[in-house]
């Protein structure tokens, strides 16, 4: 089973978003093994976006993303990387289809709602950004056997 990691980031939490976002992951069938807001300072957040330092972009993704809280979350199920991907859509919301968060939801190419990973191996590495040891949670739904993939 995949798990990954989703952060509402603080456009979402602003705009009162993080609601819809868990419900259009629920309905995926994904299910949420660890939730909590966090309020990312430099260091946390320079952490997690650590592949893109360097780039021009980086300074003002770090401001971004530690102006105010977030709400980190992980999600299980088969290809769970893969569905959260769709589900988001592009990373510009210009350019993401309707239907998707970013679609129907993000306003522009830096305010656009939610973070997802983007492998099984970066997820396990964000993952330990947010949460340790005993904060992320296996349980099974009444039924869950039956479920292909589970």
């Amino acid at each position: 089973m995949e798990r990954t990691l989703v952060l509402a980031k603080p456009d979402a939490v602003t705009r009162g978003l993080v609601g819809e976002i868990v419900s259009r992951l629920e309905r995926k069938g994904l299910k949420l093994v660890a939730m909590k807001m966090v309020w990312m300072d430099r260091e946390m957040a320079e952490r997690h976006y650590a592949v893109h330092k360097g780039k021009s972009f980086f300074n003002g993704l770090v401001e971004y993303i530690t102006s105010l809280p977030v709400v980190a979350m992980v999600w299980e199920g088969p290809s769970a990387v893969a569905s959260v991907r769709s589900l988001m859509g592009a990373t510009d919301p210009v350019q993401a289809v309707p239907g998707t968060i970013r679609g129907d939801l993000a306003l522009d190419i830096s305010a656009n709602l939610v973070h997802g990973s983007d492998s099984v191996a970066s997820a396990e590495k964000e993952i330990a950004v947010f949460f340790g040891p005993g904060e992320v949670y296996g349980w099974k739904r009444p039924g869950e056997e039956f479920v292909p993939g589970k």
